[in-house]
């Protein structure tokens, strides 16, 4: 191990060697590599290693304290924020942050640390009154008008707060009822702001909390007061205090906990884009649901106005037109088919007629043989005397003669 001089002036060290001067000095002495250390275990966290990392501390110094993962697996009981113990191990330097630190290989419980005590304490006294009753808890409402923000106007809960709620409902007023949310003065200020919104404002819920910290910081959210405000709330509260594994005494008095400050802007407040979706599911729902009902309602309309027809003397009267049109086009047909037996009865008189006709007679060579005189048809030859005029109608006209010779037939010439 390199060895370093402090005693020569004109030696500058770096910041490196000085660390491990450090180390040498802490890491040699054997009395600082064998002791026990009673404290009250804060700022307690185990990364996904598996290690514990917290500090050791009472009313005047704090020291930074880190646990293997093979030491932690061997540990009988679980370690948490405000707990007082007893911790063996060396004290050594990690030289990367130049931090002195207690690495420890044993912890055994010394008795809960007073303020976790007189949280366990006001927790019971409480319950026992029925302040964190589920059956007293108000509903947070689903689509909030108005919602007032208990919280530190400077810290980083109010940004993260306001930002989870102009990115999830844009169209809620948020009031800030400012409050110190640490300190000797936090609880009556939390317990006054409190007081200002549920008599001025009358949101329609409050969201109440801060960042994460030691239960120190934490403090002002485990006061009776405050807890008994919060239970007293006109308007519902969701609590937002710390982070997830973080429990107050406002959370249990609280109508609803949140695991953070974002998330109780969230729980208490509907997603713009989950609602949209909703609404516009709802919209088309309706629509679907109010089309099938017109359809019905049309169908109705429809049947009653056939049946309604029906009972009009206006239906007898169509029917009637209908049944006249039939008849008459029966008639027509009757008529048209009369007609056409009757033409063709002419056609065959017809033919009749002229096969009888004189003319049909004349046309096969015989003539027919009138007096001039008086017009009588010359059926035999002694009808007519020598000189008398006659005339001779042929086929094609007519011939005018005078009877010169008249010769009878013989009977059985005929």
């Amino acid at each position: 191990m390199e060895q370093y001089s402090f005693f020569q002036p004109q030696n500058i060290l770096s910041v490196s060697q000085l660390a491990g001067y450090l180390r040498q000095l802490i890491e040699g002495d054997e009395h600082l590599q064998d002791l026990w250390v009673e404290g009250e275990i804060s700022n307690f966290s185990r990364p996904g290693s598996g290690h514990l990392y917290f500090t050791l501390k009472d009313s005047q110094s704090a020291i930074r304290c880190v646990m293997w993962r093979n030491a932690a697996a061997r540990l009988n009981f679980e370690p948490r924020e405000g707990l007082a113990v007893e911790a063996h191990g060396g004290m050594g330097v990690y030289e990367t942050a130049g931090q002195v630190q207690l690495y420890v290989d044993t912890l055994r419980p010394a008795g809960e640390g007073a303020l976790f005590q007189e949280f366990l304490r006001l927790k019971a006294k409480l319950e026992a009154e029925g302040l964190f009753d589920p059956a007293i808890k108000q509903l947070i409402p689903p689509l909030p008008k108005v919602i007032g923000i208990v919280t530190s106007p400077t810290g980083a809960a109010l940004q993260d707060m306001l930002n989870t709620l102009r990115r999830r409902y844009p169209v809620v007023q948020v009031v800030l009822s400012p409050s110190a949310v640490q300190g000797a003065s936090a609880p009556g200020e939390i317990v006054a702001a409190l007081t200002r919104l549920n008599q001025q404002v009358k949101p329609d819920v409050i969201l109440i909390g801060r960042g994460g910290g030691s239960i120190e910081d934490l403090w002002a959210f485990n006061n009776e007061d405050v807890a008994r405000a919060v239970a007293a709330s006109a308007a519902p509260v969701v609590s937002g205090v710390g982070h997830e594994t973080d429990f107050t005494l406002t959370d249990f008095s609280a109508d609803l906990r949140a695991p953070t400050p974002t998330a109780a802007a969230e729980v208490a407040t509907p997603d713009r884009v989950e609602l949209i979706g909703a609404i516009a599911e709802l919209a088309n729902r309706h629509t679907t649901h109010l089309n099938g009902l017109l359809s019905d309602l049309g169908w109705s309309v429809r049947q009653e106005q056939n049946a309604l027809a029906r009972l009009s003397p206006r239906y007898a009267i169509n029917a009637y037109r209908q049944r006249l049109d039939e008849i008459s086009s029966r008639l027509e047909r009757s008529v048209q088919t009369s007609l056409e037996r009757k033409k063709l009865q002419l056609t065959h008189l017809q033919q009749s007629l002229r096969s009888l006709s004189p003319r049909a007679v004349l046309n096969r060579g015989y003539a027919i043989v009138t007096r001039v005189s008086d017009g009588v048809l010359i059926k035999q030859a002694n009808q007519v005397n020598p000189n008398d005029d006659v005339r001779i109608q042929v086929s094609q006209g007519r011939l005018d003669a005078r009877i010169l010779k008249i010769t009878q037939e013989n009977e059985h010439e005929r």
